[in-house]
């Protein structure tokens, strides 16, 4: 695979990995664009040119188509800070207001749009200069697994520092900021209905981060562990901009499959699972059962690459559940040429042709260069949405919430999916932190809103959309 040559054409045998890959379903209404590479850009109004495995294509123009709450206080111990979480005294900032019209309810839809299943963890972000790091023995920049007692000691040297805290993680910042997008119904179609399943445990973190999701219209479904605790990460970050990590797993370490989740997922129309799962131990058996699940009840199954170390440590994991099951793909330069065992010399829309020969949707962000959207060996270009960087973390989760949006209201123009995926992506990098903010999402749909009208939209997604491409 690690040949240039194989990605040049179309391979002639299976990937190692892929067992078998389920049988084309009957044709269905929506992506019936999709099948065909050249049928893409059927409704070309204006043409430009578009590389392609064969030579240039033609690809038309587009013609259809908050940051959770960081409460900031100072903290000199954990326990100290579970005080505070239980007796609600963190701040609210602006990104966490009331949706107008939209008021979070303990009534469960019979439905979700999409179930995301990843890690549940709090996030502590605070600012330390270097110094700090050299005294604690931490390397500027990198993510480690501490312990108990690691996470207990980096808490003490931070005495008197001031902290914020979210309900974090790459996951739930696409399923916040696809829950604000999608908070009002449509072009008549209704609003979306967003849920995750992880594991928390039953003290006050686990209540905060359950809470915080809730405010932000996406309900956490799975039951606290009984006596557990709830997963945290620590990110200090230096002055020049470099975030070091720091992640204690607790019971965030153990997803376990049972028939709650086998019933949640068959309710489900789009499963999105997260890709630091497959470092935890025993959570492959569960990926593997909740993809099964989901492909019987005819849900379209998305996965997220989330990290190279993690694609590196699981490649064989990682392939037999995206090259078996997976309709789409979320990945970024990096983590796409890791799954493809190719070099950084190569490029990335290499690594998304030869990916979507194996991934019926591929969705690769390549930084400021753009991103592309890979089906079947074709890559369509999108350019990156103008802005002025403020803050890149959370970049690619956000364009991925704008992906599912997009598939989720039927845009069944790549070109038109991708470009409202970029836009979502920069309006989050042109602000600090890592969330949408509602009345942005608000705005950005707004804007879209003449595209969905002219796109072909269906209410009835299921894995038949993608999986014959």
């Amino acid at each position: 695979m690690s040949s240039f040559f194989s990605l040049l054409s179309p391979p002639t045998t299976s990937h190692p990995h892929i067992i078998t890959r389920h049988p084309p379903p009957p044709s269905s209404p929506i992506f019936s664009l999709y099948r065909n590479p050249l049928s893409l850009y059927a409704h070309n109004t204006t043409s430009t040119n578009l590389s392609s495995l064969h030579g240039p294509i033609q690809t038309s123009k587009l013609d259809t188509m908050a940051k959770i709450s960081h409460g900031s206080f100072r903290v000199s111990s954990l326990s100290n800070f579970e005080r505070e979480l239980g007796t609600g005294s963190q701040d609210d900032d602006d990104g966490e207001e009331e949706i107008e019209g939209v008021t979070p309810t303990s009534d469960l839809p019979d439905r979700w749009d999409v179930l995301g299943l990843g890690q549940a963890m709090v996030d502590f972000s605070g600012t330390v200069d270097d110094e700090f790091l050299k005294r604690l023995g931490l390397e500027k920049g990198t993510r480690k697994v501490v312990n108990h007692e690691e996470r207990g000691r980096v808490l003490q040297a931070m005495d008197g520092c001031s902290y914020k805290a979210a309900a974090g993680g790459s996951l739930s910042n696409s399923l916040v900021a696809l829950a604000r997008l999608g908070c009002k119904p449509v072009g008549g179609h209704p609003a979306l209905n967003v849920a995750m399943a992880g594991s928390v445990g039953s003290d006050p973190l686990g209540s905060f981060y359950r809470s915080k999701l809730q405010r932000a219209n996406v309900n956490f479904l799975s039951e606290p562990v009984k006596d557990g605790t709830t997963g945290t990460v620590i990110v200090l970050t230096t002055p020049d901009a470099q975030r070091t990590m720091l992640s204690y797993q607790g019971t965030s370490s153990t997803v376990n499959y049972d028939t709650c989740l086998a019933s949640i997922i068959s309710k489900t129309k789009i499963l999105v699972v997260e890709g630091y799962l497959f470092e935890l131990p025993g959570t492959i058996k569960t990926i593997s059962k909740a993809c099964e699940e989901a492909r019987r009840s005819g849900a379209l199954v998305a996965i997220t690459a989330s990290d190279v170390s993690c694609i590196e440590r699981h490649y064989d994991d990682f392939w037999e559940i995206a090259g078996n099951c997976a309709d789409v793909v979320f990945a970024n330069s990096d983590e796409a040429r890791a799954l493809c065992n190719i070099t950084a010399k190569d490029s990335a829309i290499s690594a998304t042709r030869y990916l979507s020969h194996f991934v019926p949707l591929v969705s690769v962000t390549d930084g400021p260069k753009g991103s592309y959207i890979g089906v079947k060996g074709e890559a369509v270009y999108i350019p990156p949405s103008p802005c002025v960087p403020a803050d890149t973390c959370g970049a690619g989760d956000a364009y991925a919430s704008g992906i599912l949006y997009g598939i989720l209201r039927g845009v069944s123009d790549l070109r038109g999916m991708g470009t409202l995926a970029a836009r979502v992506a920069a309006t989050v990098v042109r602000q600090q932190g890592t969330r949408l903010k509602v009345q942005d999402a608000v705005e950005l749909v707004e804007s879209f809103a003449l595209h969905f009208e002219h796109s072909s939209i269906s209410s009835d997604i299921s894995s038949d959309q993608i999986s014959s491409l």
